[in-house]
């Protein structure tokens, strides 16, 4: 792809979002498309964004559980950006229309304190450059049809990553905990909607270590010369299958004693 089918690909991606219309399968639209071009497209979209107002707030990671590597045929974690106003308090309704198809994930985030990044970062470097761990939701939404309404294709990776790895929304618990206060392989949630429980799932579906899960981040940017700045969220990763939520949904992720998140759609 060339830099202006980046551009245009981004702002097809972007009238999606704002009209609330799906758009057709960019791996359709540009077949020969490679997981660099779709981090172009991402990139080119989250910078409409920002020109627009919008303000970065950390990083999202995706397919981190072997399962859903494996349903879409990688063996690689995908990132994305996370922007200001994807933040919604624990508690709190998504208005109506906010989002086309939106699903939720259980995760645990990571608050930075210090930057982060480079080829040779370390497990080490990560715990020490984390400022505190937390319950979240990760709020999933898609701008690009599931399949293609012709031939059937599923999305692949690089509709994903053009998509913003599907970033739509963070929800934040307001526990906060240290890094090494507890094993986080061991940390989990029982997530309910509307009082029935859809899943159920351990920190140790994440790479078997969130802690890693963040590490190929810090890694995987340094690539293209970025890094985790101090005070970024951090989403390591599910460790629980998405979980649709029409609207009226009510969705309660119960950490146990790492904590409580909520979050409802009008």
């Amino acid at each position: 792809m060339t830099p202006d089918q980046h551009a245009e690909a981004a702002a097809t991606l972007l009238k999606a979002e704002e009209t609330g219309q799906q758009c057709g399968l960019l791996s359709l639209a540009y077949p020969g498309m490679t997981l660099e071009d779709a981090y172009a497209v991402q990139k080119a979209l989250v910078a409409q964004k920002l020109a627009a107002g919008r303000r970065k707030i950390g990083w999202k990671i995706g397919l981190t559980s072997r399962a859903m590597q494996q349903a879409l045929n990688i063996t690689t974690p995908d990132s994305g950006v996370l922007l200001d106003d994807m933040a919604f308090e624990t508690g709190s309704t998504v208005p109506a229309g906010r989002f086309i198809q939106p699903r939720v994930e259980a995760e645990i985030a990571f608050v930075m304190k210090a930057p982060l990044a480079g080829a040779d970062c370390t497990r080490e470097d990560v715990i020490a450059a984390t400022d505190y761990v937390a319950p979240s939701l990760e709020i999933l939404d898609t701008r690009i049809l599931r399949a293609d309404p012709a031939t059937g294709q599923a999305r692949i990776i690089t509709d994903t990553i053009s998509d913003n790895a599907a970033n739509a929304g963070v929800v934040l618990g307001t526990e906060r905990h240290a890094i090494d206060a507890q094993d986080l392989r061991w940390v989990g949630a029982i997530v309910a909607r509307d009082g029935t429980v859809e899943e159920t799932g351990l920190g140790a579906g994440v790479l078997n270590d969130p802690v890693t899960s963040v590490l190929w981040l810090a890694r995987r940017m340094a690539e293209y010369g970025q890094q985790i700045e101090a005070g970024d969220i951090v989403l390591s990763g599910s460790f629980i299958r998405p979980i649709e939520c029409p609207s009226g949904s009510e969705i309660t992720a119960d950490f146990g004693p790492f904590g409580q998140v909520a979050i409802a759609f009008a």
